[in-house]
């Protein structure tokens, strides 16, 4: 009897389920959401557990919370540091960031935005760019129509509430009027240019764009819309100065030294306060257009200005964790390196390498996958390595954790896309506490990766190689959902749909349940 009636209940089920996709996508997702603003996060009271104690113990040795350290490279491809199959094998060897990984935890599934500014939003504010506004790099001549940070709740003043000192070095590139300044959002000093490289040095490149430059007209009309050439130095009490201005390529060449520079004497003057500090130093490099540092040109052995620079960037992260260690700080302090997005192809050869398909401003993997170090002096142990999946949001979530800082001290009237991801980093067999990363481009709804798998609704098609912004085209997918196994075709060239798994064809469910949360919080208009 049982034998006759099983086929007829595993028919029933299958049926059910094929009509009832948000029930199964529910079933294959193992996110739990505890409130209803926020993201669901995969339970692991165990972990959990261990990590909560091994944060109090140390705290109770170090007598106060710990520092936080975000290192973060611009335009940086997945394939470009030795630790990630790049380095010394195509020309620029990356020993500190080799040896960094070796000793923490190397990511190889970590998540940015497709482009700069949507990550520096994203990763400050713990929130998808579509919802703060802040969909797309802020360019010259861009006219903001609303402050996106007027009522957003940002990182570092969070931070600074709890008791850190909170300092931005590098770059900025998500506002430079007054009200959208790092230091006017909640960082106690900033240190940097606000925009980036490209946008400083066109004025002075005759040889890039001599079209410009070399036209009276045309400069009257860049020198209206540029954006601040200026190193400026910005405290939180409003004071802003400019302290030196970009007027060669060897300027634009040497700033990534003098960011250094500061950000060492910085660490050596906060490792002296009773208060922790929340340090992000964003390099202008390798971000198009590159020029050589005048004190080392030609440094790798490619000698490409791309590549250089990567040799340089590598340099400089060395010495800024020699000052944490010399300041005696490193045991006490989270270091995270990481790449805002993927390689500008359409600045190629000045530009890097991913082994994925697409590349920055798409949301193929070249364009979102980037590199994720997580380095922690005895608290995160050495040769770990992990396929978890971690967007670069949860950067803000691992944050408030670190500093005790409750998500109650949220708003409920916004929905937070962040996960806190302690648990997952500082537990020797720590497992990811996120399920799914959802991509978008702008304003459109791209994509979901949910463990191994990718599941694209729209996709950004280059119209020639290495196209991937200035001659490319977002398209709808057709017929069908274009689903990819990442494990077995991480380049996503070969659709696994309908021929190896139509069982995941309700993912598309998952999609619809995050684009309801729209409803309710709707996205930010700051005119992007």
């Amino acid at each position: 009897m049982i034998k006759k009636t099983l086929p007829s209940v595993i028919l029933f089920i299958s049926f059910f389920l094929w009509n009832n996709p948000e029930i199964y996508a529910q079933a294959f997702n193992r996110a739990v959401k505890t409130s209803e603003n926020f993201e669901p996060a995969i339970p692991h009271p165990d972990q959990e557990k261990a990590v909560a104690k091994k944060l109090l113990d140390l705290e109770k040795k170090m007598g106060k919370k710990p520092n936080i350290v975000w290192i973060v490279i611009d335009d940086m491809g997945y394939g470009d540091p030795g630790c990630y199959g790049g380095g010394a094998a195509i020309g620029a060897a990356t020993p500190n960031m080799d040896k960094i990984a070796t000793e923490g935890l190397r990511l190889t599934s970590t998540y940015s935005q497709q482009t700069c500014t949507p990550t520096r939003a994203a990763i400050l504010t713990g929130r998808l760019p579509v919802r703060s506004g802040l969909t797309r790099p802020i360019l010259s001549g861009d006219k903001i129509t609303a402050n996106p940070w007027e009522d957003e709740v940002s990182l570092p003043k969070l931070l600074g509430n709890a008791g850190y000192n909170t300092l931005l070095t590098g770059k900025w590139h998500v506002g430079e009027i007054k009200g959208m300044r790092p230091h006017d959002i909640g960082f106690d000093e900033f240190y940097g240019y606000y925009s980036a490289p490209k946008e400083i040095s066109q004025g002075v490149d005759t040889h890039r764009y001599p079209d410009l430059t070399m036209n009276e007209d045309y400069m009257i009309t860049f020198n209206e819309i540029r954006t601040n050439p200026h190193l400026i130095h910005g405290y939180k009490n409003g004071s802003t100065e400019e302290i030196s201005e970009v007027k060669s390529l060897d300027d634009i060449g040497s700033v990534d030294q003098v960011l250094t520079d500061f950000t060492v004497e910085k660490i050596e003057e906060l490792a002296k306060s009773d208060k922790p500090f929340f340090l992000e130093h964003a390099f202008l490099k390798v971000h198009a257009d590159n020029q050589d540092n005048p004190n080392y040109p030609g440094l790798s052995k490619a000698k490409y200005q791309y590549k250089n620079g990567v040799v340089e960037v590598d340099m400089h992260i060395g010495n800024i964790v020699k000052a944490l260690e010399a300041a005696g700080v490193l045991e006490n302090t989270f270091i995270f390196i990481t790449s805002d997005n993927g390689p500008q192809m359409d600045a190629w050869p000045d530009a890097g390498y991913t082994p994925f398909r697409g590349a920055k401003g798409t949301t193929f993997e070249g364009g979102v996958r980037v590199p994720g170090i997580a380095y922690w002096k005895g608290m995160i142990s050495a040769g770990r390595q992990s396929d978890g999946v971690f967007d670069l949001m949860d950067l803000f979530g691992t944050s408030l954790r670190l500093a005790g800082v409750s998500a109650d001290k949220l708003p409920n009237d916004k929905y937070f896309d962040y996960i806190d991801q302690s648990s997952f980093l500082f537990n020797d067999e720590g497992e990811s506490n996120r399920e799914s990363v959802y991509f978008w481009w702008g304003k459109e709804l791209m994509a979901i990766r949910i463990r191994e798998y990718k599941q694209h609704i729209k996709v950004i098609k280059a119209q020639a190689p290495h196209m991937w912004i200035d001659y490319a085209t977002i398209e709808d997918v057709g017929l069908a959902p274009w689903t990819f196994n990442l494990y077995i075709d991480p380049k996503e060239n070969m659709p696994v749909g309908h021929r190896r798994t139509a069982w995941l064809a309700t993912l598309g469910s998952q999609l619809k349940v995050h684009a309801a949360t729209f409803k309710k919080y709707p996205p930010k208009q700051i005119g992007l």
